[in-house]
C-alpha cells in the first residue's frame, strides 16, 4: 500500500479584512485590504491563502465576491495560482513599508523620561573564546532525568485559573528543604516565595521596602543591574568597599543617617570573589537590629565550593528577622530556567506576594512542577556534585596557568563559584590588556564598570562556568602571554 505523504496545514482564514456592508462595493472592499496586506507584509510573498470557500464563510459573503476579489489580485500580480494546489501570495513582491511597524516621533511626550540602557552583554562571535561570567554549563546535565521530570510535569492535571503567586507547594516544599540540608537555613514552605528569576527578587523586596530617597548600602564593587533596580526605585545608593574580608560593615553609616537596607553577596562577593567572614556576618547582623534596618542576602552561586570549608548562610545566623535570602536555579542550571527564590519574614511576606500577583500573577507553573520534581528525585543535588567536580578541574587549570603572573596578577575568590577575579598591579592597563586579548580571540572583562564611588582596582573578571577545561588553559594561557609581555 502506498504511504500517504501528510497534507499541508490548512491557511488562515483569519485574515486582517473587515468589509462595511453598508458601504456596498464588498468585492472592491475585499480587493483593496488584501492589496494593502500583501503590500505591508501582513500576508507573506508565498504564503498560501484560504480556499474561496473557506474565506467567503468566514466574511459571510457569497462565494463569488472572493472570486471577484482573488482574479483582481491574480491580474495585477498580487496573487499566483498553482494547479491543484491552491492560489498563494505572489513570492517576489517587496513589502511596501518593509513589514515594520510605524515609529513614533522621538519627541513624543511619553518618550521624554531617560531610562537606563540595558545591560546585555553582546554575543560570543564564532570563534572567540569568552571568560562570561554567569554562563553555566548544560552538557552535563543528565538529559534522562531531564526529560523524565518534564514528562512527570506533563502528567500533573493542568490548573484551571491562576496558580498561588508565592509559587507551586510542591516546590516550596522542596526548596526549603534543599536549603535546611545545603545552607543550614531553618525555613519552611510557607517562608519561601518563588520569583521569575533573582533580579525579580530584588526588585520585589526594593518596591515593598523603599520610598524614593531612601538609602541602600551597596557593596563596592557590586552588582550592577541589582544596583539598577536600587536606582530606578528611586533610592540613593551607597557604595561600601570591600576587602579581603568582604563588607566593610565598619563602614556603614549608623544612627539617623543608617541606610534602610543593605545588598550583599556574602558567600561569593560579586565580583571580587571574596567571603564575608564570620566576625563581618555577626557585625553586619547587629548593625541591622541596632539601625533597624534590613539585610538582602543575594546567595547568588553558594552551591559550588572548593576546597574551602562551608560558610552558613547570613540568614541562618539571624534571630531578629532581619535578613530576606535570596536565591536562584541560574547557576546550578542555566540562566534559561528563569526560577529564583525569596525567603522573607513573615511581616513582608504579604507585601511581596501582592506585588509579585501584580506583577505576573505567578511564575510559569509547568516550569515550577518540573523543577519540584527534579529537586524531589534527588537529581538536583546529583547535578551540583557532578559539576562541582567538573568546575573545580577548570578553576585548578586557570590557577596554574595564571600562577606564574603573581605577584603582577593575583588570582582571588577561587575558593567558591564559576569565575574568578584578577587582580592587576596598578601599572597595568585592565582595559589594554582586555583589548588585546579580544584581538588574539580571547574576550574577557574589566572589572572597573562595577565600581561608581570608589577608587577603582584594576582587574580583570574570568567566568570559567561556560567554557571546557582544554577552553579554559588556552585562553588562560593566551591571557598570560599578554600580561607578560613587555
Amino acid at each position: 500500500m502506498t504511504p500517504t505523504m501528510p497534507r499541508a496545514p490548512a491557511p488562515p482564514v483569519n485574515l486582517p479584512v473587515t468589509l462595511d456592508r453598508a458601504a456596498g462595493g464588498l468585492t472592491r472592499q475585499l480587493a483593496q485590504q488584501l492589496r494593502t496586506a500583501v503590500r505591508q507584509g501582513v500576508l507573506a510573498p508565498g504564503q498560501r491563502m484560504p480556499s474561496t470557500r473557506a474565506l467567503a464563510g468566514a466574511l459571510d459573503v457569497g462565494r463569488g465576491v472572493v472570486f471577484e476579489a482573488f482574479d483582481t489580485l491574480l491580474a495585477e500580480g498580487y496573487l499566483i495560482g498553482r494547479d491543484r494546489s491552491g492560489t498563494f501570495v505572489a513570492p517576489d513582491l517587496p513589502p511596501e513599508s518593509g513589514g515594520t511597524r510605524p515609529e513614533p516621533a522621538a519627541s513624543a511626550r511619553w518618550l521624554q523620561r531617560a531610562v537606563p540602557a540595558a545591560q546585555v552583554e553582546p554575543p560570543t562571535p564564532p570563534g572567540l573564546l569568552a571568560f562570561r561570567v554567569g554562563q553555566t554549563d548544560t552538557r552535563f546535565l543528565n538529559g534522562g532525568a531531564w526529560r523524565q521530570v518534564w514528562r512527570a510535569a506533563a502528567l500533573d492535571p493542568l490548573p484551571d485559573d491562576y496558580a498561588d503567586p508565592a509559587g507551586d507547594t510542591g516546590l516550596r516544599t522542596e526548596v526549603a528543604a534543599y536549603l535546611r540540608r545545603a545552607r543550614g537555613l531553618v525555613c519552611h514552605a510557607d517562608d519561601v516565595i518563588i520569583t521569575s528569576g533573582a533580579l525579580q527578587g530584588v526588585d520585589l523586596i526594593a518596591q515593598a521596602t523603599l520610598t524614593p530617597g531612601d538609602r541602600v548600602a551597596f557593596e563596592e564593587p557590586g552588582y550592577r543591574l541589582a544596583r539598577q533596580i536600587f536606582e530606578e526605585r528611586g533610592a540613593v545608593v551607597l557604595p561600601v568597599p570591600v576587602d579581603g574580608d568582604g563588607l566593610n560593615v565598619s563602614a556603614l553609616p549608623s544612627g539617623r543617617g543608617a541606610p534602610l537596607l543593605a545588598y550583599t553577596t556574602p558567600s561569593h562577593q560579586f565580583p571580587l570573589g571574596v567571603r564575608l567572614s564570620v566576625p563581618r556576618r555577626l557585625a553586619l547582623l547587629d548593625w541591622a537590629e541596632q539601625c533597624d534596618a534590613l539585610i538582602l542576602e543575594d546567595d547568588y552561586d553558594s552551591e559550588f565550593r572548593y576546597g574551602a570549608a562551608p560558610l552558613p548562610a547570613l540568614a541562618s545566623l539571624d534571630r531578629s528577622g532581619r535578613v530576606v535570602y535570596l536565591g536562584t536555579f541560574s547557576k546550578v542550571l542555566s540562566p534559561a530556567v528563569r526560577v529564583g527564590y525569596v525567603v522573607a519574614p513573615e511581616a513582608l511576606r504579604g507585601r511581596l506576594l501582592a506585588l509579585k500577583a501584580r506583577a505576573d500573577a505567578h511564575t510559569s507553573w509547568p516550569v515550577q512542577r518540573a523543577l519540584a520534581h527534579l529537586i524531589a528525585a534527588g537529581h538536583l543535588e546529583s547535578h551540583i556534585r557532578r559539576m562541582r567536580r567538573e568546575y573545580a578541574a577548570r578553576r585548578a587549570a586557570l590557577g596554574a596557568a595564571l600562577a606564574p603572573l603573581d605577584p603582577r596578577a593575583q588570582l582571588l575568590g577561587l575558593e567558591a563559584g564559576l569565575h574568578a577575579y584578577l587582580d592587576l598591579d596598578p601599572a597595568l592597563d585592565a582595559a589594554a590588556i582586555a583589548a588585546a586579548c579580544e584581538r588574539r580571540g580571547v574576550r574577557v572583562s574589566a572589572v572597573a564598570p562595577l565600581y561608581h564611588a570608589q577608587p577603582d582596582r584594576s582587574g580583570l573578571l574570568l567566568g570559567f562556568g561556560g567554557l571546557t577545561g582544554p577552553q579554559v588553559q588556552r585562553g588562560a594561557a593566551l591571557l598570560a602571554s599578554v600580561i607578560g609581555a613587555p
